[in-house]
This record gives structure tokens, C-alpha cells and sequence, in this order.
């Protein structure tokens, strides 16, 4: 796992927020983003503990889903989206590492001082439900057999 982190909320529940790999059967072409499968998303669950947001992902066919310590736990912001879902299952494009422009010779700004921000280009896309992850058909589970 690239990384991932979690926080409690005061009512008891936890928001967890994981960088994984976009799966290879996505919807069409990129999904109407820009991020091709293999490329990293950002998934945010709502749910009452971490063991339970795990679980969400797995049932929805992210098998190799796993939390291992708290270094990217979500933001203030990602959870105020996740918070406001119905579904509690976010995700968007993930910001590359290293992705920051390089600085020029010379000094970092144009006049030596202090460089301009350089804005990630994922952070204008807006939080997706997870269906749009998985395919338009989504993940029913293994099949059932007639009753």
C-alpha cells in the first residue's frame, strides 16, 4: 500500500483514507479522468471502525486492502466530503509524487525569492462515488445460487 491513515470522529465512528492503485476494469477509457488504470486514487470510507471501513472496500472487490499505520490520515476536507455522501465511499486521482515542477537554475522564483505555488493537478478533481471506480456495473458480490 502506498500509504493510508485514519481518524476518529467525537461521535465514535471513523473516517479511513487510503491511496490505492485504480482497478484495471474501470469504467471506459479513464472513467472521465485522467487517471489511467494502475495510476493511484485517493478512497475515503465512512464507517464505525477501521476493521468495518476495510471490510466496505473488500466486499466491493479491493481485496488487497490493508492499513498499516497513520502516515497519510485524511484531511479536514476529505473528511467534510466523505461526512456529506450518502454512501460514505469516495475517490479521486491521487497527486503523484513528485510531481512538483522543477526549480529553474538561478534560484527558485523569478527573482531569486520565494517560488509561486504550483497547484497538483488533482487537486481541482472533485470526489467521485465509488461506482464510478469500479465499472458501471459496480461489484455484486459472488454469485448466488438460485433459491
Amino acid at each position: 500500500m502506498a500509504g493510508g491513515g485514519f481518524c476518529r470522529l467525537p461521535n465514535g465512528t471513523v473516517v479511513v483514507a487510503l491511496t490505492l492503485t485504480r482497478p484495471a476494469d474501470g469504467s471506459g477509457p479513464y472513467g472521465g479522468t485522467g487517471t489511467a488504470p494502475g495510476a493511484p486514487v485517493r478512497v475515503l470510507v465512512h464507517a464505525a471502525n477501521r476493521a468495518r471501513a476495510l471490510t466496505r472496500l473488500r466486499n466491493l472487490g479491493l481485496r488487497a486492502v490493508y492499513l498499516r499505520g497513520n502516515d497519510r490520515p485524511p484531511t479536514p476536507d476529505e473528511v467534510t466530503a466523505v461526512l456529506h455522501h450518502p454512501d460514505g465511499l469516495l475517490w479521486r486521482g491521487a497527486p503523484q509524487e513528485g510531481s512538483a515542477a522543477p526549480v529553474p537554475p538561478g534560484g527558485p522564483g523569478p527573482q531569486g525569492g520565494q517560488a509561486a505555488p504550483q497547484a497538483l493537478p488533482s487537486c481541482q478533481e472533485l470526489w467521485r462515488p465509488i461506482r464510478a471506480l469500479l465499472g458501471p456495473t459496480g461489484y455484486a458480490g459472488p454469485a448466488r445460487p438460485a433459491a
